[in-house]
């Protein structure tokens, strides 16, 4: 799998990943823990999570995170988001904020040490997604007496540009996890997922949404433009019933007759450029991002952009074409 990171640049990623052999091990208390663990270390972190819906067998999160140096964070900071991860001492995690914000204070060699361990966490995906999963892993064996890894994989992540209409699409797809699972017909019905807990009154969650949105105007304004990807374009919210998840045999129905599919059906589909695209974005940043990582591609590759297909995506494209079950 082709996984890209940008450096000195603030980068979006799609994440996700999988319970070990697809079990539904996750019952509503341990979603409910998973997603308060994927807004406290994003804290750590000092990542931004947009979006993120956790169902009983995997999770999703769209993430923004920093491409400032991580050394620039000062002492004061750090210890912040320290407190955020251990507001009290652990069997691995000893020192009290206290004790750690004095040994910084002091200087020296180890302050030090204890310092750059501790920035390297910091604005960097891949500390953020194995943060989260030991974490969550620690609690879960420690809570149902169980051994061994709760994971099957390395997570799988896709980049995504940071203009407001691939953050829309995206974190509209992952927000309708549930509705393609079967488990609710409405997304706002579902708790553990970013637009669940903003339809509930939870502050993060609204201002994550007004961000993807564009940042501009009223939560009352952004969420009715959110719906127009979570429903079809121009019903408001609260009018009529929710779309169903678009079954399978109705799609090839629909490409059998050489028809596309409204963007809002499309998304109610498991759309595999969102998982396994790679790059994801319009085609002049997608050829900017393949021309800077041309040596992680054959010689027979001439360019980087390929058009998504299966609906009007508006101008986005992907990094790596998808030849077959492109939906499904």
């Amino acid at each position: 799998m082709i996984r890209l990171k940008l450096h000195g640049v603030d980068g979006v990623y799609h994440c996700y990943s999988r319970v070990v052999g697809r079990e539904r091990l996750l019952d509503a208390r341990c979603r409910e823990v998973l997603g308060r663990q994927v807004r406290q270390v994003g804290q750590f972190c000092g990542v931004e999570v947009l979006a993120w819906c956790v169902l009983s067998n995997h999770f999703h999160v769209l993430l923004r995170v920093p491409g400032t140096d991580p050394r620039e964070v000062c002492d004061a900071e750090l210890l912040r988001r320290y407190r955020v991860l251990y507001p009290e001492p652990t069997r691995w995690q000893v020192a009290r904020v206290e004790a750690l914000g004095k040994l910084l204070g002091g200087g020296g060699e180890k302050a030090e040490r204890v310092r750059a361990r501790l920035s390297a966490r910091m604005h960097d995906l891949s500390h953020y997604m194995k943060t989260l999963k030991q974490r969550y892993s620690v609690w879960y064996n420690r809570t149902h007496g169980r051994a061994g890894t709760l994971w099957s994989e390395r997570y799988g992540s896709t980049l995504v540009q940071g203009r407001v209409h691939a953050l829309q699409i995206v974190s509209a797809y992952i927000d309708l996890n549930a509705v393609r699972a079967g488990v609710v017909d409405d997304p706002k019905d579902y708790r553990w997922s970013g637009y669940g807990e903003a339809v509930g009154g939870v502050r993060a969650s609204r201002m994550a949404i007004m961000g993807v949105m564009g940042g501009s105007g009223s939560w009352a304004v952004a969420q009715r433009e959110y719906r127009k990807y979570l429903y079809c374009a121009g019903v408001a919210p609260g009018r009529g019933g929710a779309a169903a998840a678009l079954k399978r045999d109705d799609w090839i129905r629909v490409m059998s007759r050489g028809g596309r599919l409204a963007v809002a059906e499309a998304l109610r589909c498991r759309v595999r450029y969102f998982t396994c695209g790679a790059v994801l974005g319009s085609r002049e940043w997608v050829e900017q991002v393949y021309r800077q990582y041309r040596d992680r591609f054959g010689p027979r590759r001439r360019s980087g952009a390929r058009a998504m297909k299966g609906s009007e995506w508006e101008g986005l494209t992907v990094l790596r074409d998808l030849q077959k079950d492109l939906f499904g």
